[in-house]
């Protein structure tokens, strides 16, 4: 049963009431005494990487269970994935062409005594080997969204396949789903708190002043986030799909913020999953499908952001980034976005690569550092907002969109 319009909304004022105050909070409290409120962010966000798990394996079940047809789960899957791919690659772009007429590094000195340790880019072969799980177990206990989503996927299907039999285990894991949902619903009430605690923590640690000689950077990479809404979204689903962009972004702006809030896509799939179905109508099927795998390697922000921060670094060093090396950057970062899924910090670990790819200082990334928890707020909002829109148009698309819930005041 969807929550009542009246309650959701009211949730939503009050947590964005516990942003307000998060942000006096840390400002008064400062770094050393943040933390007698820091612990309410810390078990909100807990909470929320609780629930993934059971959610995702569970719902990818169901998922597939309700696809059933091998042809169409095949058909869903190309669309999700080229969705994805195409609008990850439009993202980067767009941070390329900003960095370049914003000129985000320029005047800015060299920081002295940066370090910064990169990772080394795994090979082709090795990010697909590492899709397939060797222990669906220990995926699980790990958080390795990837494995955890090919199991369930081989496990949905040979379900279907056992007939009968396999009915009783994909009862078992829709009734999981649905306790996963109500389980969400309570969690969130705790959202103002949480919210209150993690702002308040950033803002009290890092300070606002850190903002300052960044201003042309973190306003390259959050104009590039509205005008990759604006431009690729509002294009997808009022040229493709046929909708109202703006009623999409108004009913997704719950988990939008949540995403800005809690910077993890993952964290925030329960609350994306809810307003898929509740808000705009995405059926079971494709939410339950689309959305978990979306999660994983949509980064369409993160990759927005690989553009200005390559562009920054090159013309902090002084050096002159090719057409070649752009488009190299392009490429990298659409790639690294399915090979760093998942992990903690993907998008210096995706920025290291990018460097790394076209010859850039990757002591340059330590630039990025210091700001990179305020960056991370608008790349993941992106990427949750892309993953909503790439559910939407799937399911128009298939015929399984309920408008009547998309125009629904």
């Amino acid at each position: 049963m969807a929550q009542k319009k009246g309650s959701s909304q009211k949730l939503l004022v009050w947590i964005l009431v516990g942003f307000a105050l998060g942000i006096v909070g840390g400002l008064i409290l400062g770094k050393d005494n943040v933390i007698w409120v820091a612990w309410m962010g810390d078990v909100f966000i807990r909470l929320l990487k609780m629930l993934i798990v059971p959610l995702v394996f569970s719902s990818i079940v169901v998922g597939v269970a309700s696809i059933g047809d091998p042809a169409k789960l095949g058909r869903v899957g190309l669309k999700t994935i080229l969705y994805y791919l195409l609008t990850t690659a439009f993202a980067v772009t767009i941070g390329l062409i900003l960095g370049n007429l914003m000129k985000v590094g320029a005047g800015m000195q060299i920081g002295e005594g940066l370090q910064f340790t990169g990772k080394e880019a795994p090979s082709l072969y090795q990010v697909f080997l590492n899709i397939f799980p060797k222990n669906p177990v220990a995926a699980m206990a790990n958080g390795a969204m990837l494995q955890i989503i090919v199991f369930a996927l081989f496990f949905g299907i040979a379900a279907l396949m056992a007939g009968q039999k396999g009915k009783l285990v994909l009862d078992v894991m829709d009734s999981v789903a649905e306790t996963m949902y109500k389980l969400t619903a309570i969690v969130m009430w705790w959202a103002p708190f949480g919210v209150f605690g993690l702002i308040a923590k950033v803002v009290g640690t890092k300070g606002l002043a850190i903002l300052l000689p960044y201003t042309k950077v973190i306003l390259g990479v959050y104009i590039g986030v509205i005008l990759h809404a604006l431009i690729t979204y509002t294009g997808v689903l009022s040229l493709l799909a046929r909708l109202n962009p703006w009623v999409f972004f108004k009913k997704a702006f719950e988990a939008t913020f949540t995403a800005f809030v809690t910077r993890s896509s993952s964290a925030t799939l329960p609350v994306t999953m809810r307003v898929a179905k509740e808000k705009l109508g995405v059926s079971e099927s494709i939410a339950s499908f689309v959305l978990p795998l979306g999660a994983t390697i949509n980064m369409d922000g993160t990759a927005l952001y690989q553009g200005v921060a390559a562009l920054f670094i090159a013309q902090v060093y002084g050096m002159h980034l090719t057409l070649s090396q752009q488009i190299m950057v392009v490429v990298t970062a659409t790639l690294a976005s399915i090979g760093t899924a998942g992990v903690p910090g993907a998008g210096l670990i995706m920025l290291t690569l990018v460097t790394q790819s076209i010859g850039l200082p990757i002591e340059g990334v330590a630039l990025i550092a210091g700001i990179d928890v305020f960056l991370d707020m608008a790349r993941t909002a992106l990427n949750v907002t892309g993953d909503l829109t790439g559910a939407t148009f799937v399911a128009k698309s298939e015929g399984e969109l309920d408008e009547n819930v998309y125009y629904a005041e």
